[in-house]
């Protein structure tokens, strides 16, 4: 088992071993977890429509709703991560920091280009 390893983000979010945010802004989290839910509610209406046999281009509209729901919850998501988190580690962090940001945000944006 890797020892475990913890990052800080800029805005006092934790990492764990890279994959665990320990905490985020209170009404950031509520506001991504209440379009999730939401979301989640959309998807289970899809498989019910699947299984229901609805019309073929009902469902691909629906599926296309529910894309464009995730897309927004990550842009939520990306905001804050450049307002807070990434702009402290510029402002404040050490070249090595520093330059890590912008790497991770090229990465961010490479792969929500997708």
């Amino acid at each position: 088992m890797p020892a475990e390893t913890t990052s800080s983000c800029a805005c006092g979010a934790k990492r764990n071993n890279g994959t665990k945010t320990a905490s985020v802004d209170p009404v950031v989290k509520h506001a991504i977890a209440t379009r999730l839910r939401r979301i989640e509610g959309q998807v289970r209406g899809l498989q019910k429509m699947v299984e229901d046999e609805r019309y073929c281009p009902d469902v691909l509209t629906q599926i296309s709703s529910v894309q464009e729901a995730l897309r927004g919850a990550g842009r939520e998501l990306m905001h804050h991560h450049l307002k807070n988190c990434a702009t402290e580690a510029i402002r404040s962090g050490t070249p090595a920091e520093v330059d890590a940001m912008y790497e991770e945000l090229v990465e961010l944006m490479y792969r929500s280009a997708r």
